[in-house]
């Protein structure tokens, strides 16, 4: 058996798989307070997650492989004591460091962001006591590490917006040129077997002393795995408070500008964007109960004659680059139906326009798509944006990222590079 543990936005989540892949145990954990979570947080959710395992479970488990949030890293001695606050995902107060990469980074380079995970190194290393200081860790790189008892490793994934060159797959020489480089980790392949669980929590926890930890991922990119997809062309809609594309190509495309880059997939490239647009603007005017009611009486096969790009708010960033662009929600028909018709429409063309934006970037051409977030559900919505992107549309049957992180235990190769 395989576990797989997601460390997102609001809480923790296990997932079991069988041999086959199949199910077994699932779990969940919500923070105290998500919006002030720190490590000691993680640490409890990781240790009652694996409290919680039936006896049945752990003590076959064969592989453990850790998710979480992208950008967020923290400051450990050698024994993995935090010496620094663990700084989120979406932490902005390293604005002066992303200013100061632009003297080291190439240009344009999109670690030259407040939320990128070297800006927010640079701030650590200016902001706390070096002197014990032995590793820059990921918040999975340092729940991993728990499980072994040994840090200073990471993964492709979570390393990327750190400064990891994914193609030639190493340090750039660039980001070793930075000051305390030497905290950096040494990056695996996702999935990559690193050690053994330590001997202390195998007994703790009753889990099988043979049982390996695995490099891990990003939320994101464990979903992705979860949706099993692993044609070049086909792809994976986030249909959640905004679109998030990604698309599995045989080509790297980046696009600093519109926020465009690829994470490295074993052979392959997953090419992503996200759009500002997306279901917050469907909560803003319907219930959820409105919308289920309301999008039964659409003509999907239908055009709606409204032209709406539905921003909630202004600024659009992919698939174009426009912060002063405005929502276009008028005319408003008094008919519920027709206007949202128009708001399903004006969002699958978005979504239509940024898979050929990928393309144009040099991305394999679109196959497929399989849809996730909560906006997957809605049969009408899926019928227009099949019309529109002109390829199979189908929703993901597994898109939980723990299911995601138990694959990648379980395929330990998938992100192996011939």
């Amino acid at each position: 058996m395989y576990l797989g543990l997601d460390f997102g936005t609001s809480g923790a989540r296990a997932c079991v798989v069988d041999d086959n892949g199949e199910i077994v145990h699932e779990d969940q954990i919500q923070y105290v307070n998500a919006t002030g979570q720190k490590a000691e947080d993680w640490r409890e959710a990781l240790n009652t997650l694996l409290r919680q395992l039936p006896a049945s479970v752990s003590t076959r488990l064969i592989g453990i492989a850790i998710d979480a949030t992208s950008g967020t890293v923290l400051l450990c001695d050698a024994a993995l004591k935090p010496l620094s606050p663990a700084l989120l995902y979406h932490d902005t107060r390293a604005q002066s460091q992303a200013e100061e990469l632009k003297s080291y980074a190439p240009s344009g380079h999109f670690v030259c962001s407040a939320s990128s995970g070297l800006a927010k190194f640079l701030w650590l290393t200016q902001h706390t006591e070096l002197d014990h200081a032995a590793h820059l860790m990921h918040q999975a790189d340092w729940l991993a590490a728990l499980l072994t008892g040994s840090g200073g490793f990471s993964d492709y994934h979570n390393a990327l917006k750190t400064g990891y060159d994914a193609e030639k797959l190493c340090w750039p020489a660039w980001v070793l040129k930075l000051p305390h480089s030497h905290l950096l980790p040494y990056v695996f392949p996702p999935g990559k077997i690193i050690a053994e669980i330590s001997p202390a929590l195998s007994q703790h926890f009753n889990i099988n002393p043979a049982c390996t930890i695995h490099a891990g991922t990003t939320d994101s990119i464990a979903a992705f795995i979860a949706a099993d997809v692993i044609e070049p062309g086909s792809a994976v809609t986030s249909l959640g408070s905004t679109l998030v594309l990604k698309l599995l190509s045989k080509t790297r495309v980046e696009s600093l500008q519109e926020g465009v880059y690829s994470h490295r997939y074993g052979n392959l490239w997953l090419a992503g964007g996200a759009s500002n647009a997306g279901g917050n603007i469907l909560s803003k005017y319907f219930t959820d109960a409105q919308l289920t009611e309301i999008s039964q009486q659409i003509d999907a096969n239908a055009d709606s004659s409204l032209d709406y790009y539905p921003l909630p708010q202004r600024g659009e960033r992919f698939p174009h680059n426009d912060p002063e662009l405005e929502p276009r929600l008028y005319p408003r028909p008094t008919d519920d139906v027709a206007f949202l018709h128009g708001l399903l429409q004006g969002l699958s063309r978005i979504e239509a326009a940024g898979y050929a934006r990928l393309a144009e970037l040099g991305a394999t051409p679109l196959k497929s798509v399989s849809s996730s977030g909560g906006g997957s559900s809605n049969l009408t919505w899926q019928q227009i944006r099949k019309r529109l992107l002109c390829v199979p549309v189908n929703r993901a049957i597994h898109a939980d990222a723990a299911k995601g992180a138990a694959q990648l235990a379980r395929h330990a190769g998938i992100m192996q590079n011939d």
